[in-house]
């Protein structure tokens, strides 16, 4: 049973994440929500790691930021993230993204 309270969105985003206790990464963002996303990556991350995880959108210089996010699950190269805390800017950035990327493409904007 799906127990998300929030509609995930397919997306190809670059990312990469790291946290304090030394757990580094690079992957793709393969689903996206305003609560979490899911990561397909090669590192090595366990269940209850807190990470730092940047988000490369394509229409943006600077990545979209979740300072803490906390793995939920592991399994078949793939990681399932729910994030913690972000600054107010990146939520307010969260929030727009995952509304564009929701609306059917004749209700999309071109615009960054």
């Amino acid at each position: 049973m799906d127990q998300r309270q929030h509609q995930r969105v397919s997306v190809r985003f670059q990312s990469s994440f790291s946290s304090v206790n030394r757990v580094e990464g690079e992957g793709h963002v393969v689903d996206l929500s305003l609560r979490g996303c899911g990561i397909v990556t090669s590192a090595a991350v366990h269940p209850g790691t807190t990470l730092t995880v940047r988000i490369h959108e394509p229409a943006h210089d600077a990545p979209l930021t979740v300072q803490q996010a906390v793995v939920r699950w592991c399994r078949n190269g793939r990681i399932g993230l729910e994030f913690v805390t972000l600054q107010p800017e990146d939520w307010v950035r969260l929030q727009a993204l995952v509304k564009d990327l929701t609306r059917q493409p004749y209700e999309r904007t071109d615009e960054p």
